[in-house]
């Protein structure tokens, strides 16, 4: 990671841990995200198995770096809980929320039949669909990582969204 943000000042970071059972081993996956002046760093590392290729078990790392300027959108997901609680004051913390960043490094896209509202009508409308660019996606909650991971999670959301408005 230290290769990866060079010489550059860190302006924010978030470091996630997402443990994942396999059997009877738990796995770490360890996912860090920085941002600097004019970038943003993507870093992933998973525990593995030994095998045919690492005789001894290991941990394998990947960085990616985005120019912030090339950052296309900043999606940020909140889930309340019992919203009919809202008094109209205070806003209830989020129990759980979710970051998509995009880039266009990746590109999805989801398709179904297209109908009309006759429910009669035998004809082909085609399709419809929607692209997205979710090149990296985030989900915290309170329940699993505790509530200051989703309030961390936000807060790096915010300054991230803040540096790529342009």
């Amino acid at each position: 990671m230290i290769a990866a943000v060079a010489d550059e000042d860190v302006v924010d970071y978030l470091v996630h841990h997402e443990p994942t059972i396999d059997r009877d081993e738990v796995r770490r996956h360890m996912t860090v995200v920085v941002l600097t002046a004019t970038r943003l760093i993507l870093a992933h590392t998973d525990e593995h198995d030994p095998d045919d290729l690492l005789p001894e078990p290991y941990t394998s790392t990947s960085t990616e770096a985005i120019a912030l300027s090339a950052v296309r959108s900043v999606v940020v997901n909140r889930m309340v809980a019992n919203p009919a609680s809202f008094n109209g004051t205070a806003l209830p913390a989020p129990a759980e929320a979710v970051v998509t960043i995009g880039w266009g490094g990746l590109n999805r896209i989801d398709l179904e039949p297209a109908g009309c509202a006759d429910p009669q009508c035998e004809a082909d409308h085609g399709y419809t669909g929607v692209l997205a660019s979710d090149d990296f996606s985030l989900r915290v909650s309170a329940m699993a990582d505790g509530q200051a991971a989703v309030d961390e999670l936000l807060a790096f959301a915010e300054t991230l969204s803040a540096r790529t408005h342009g």
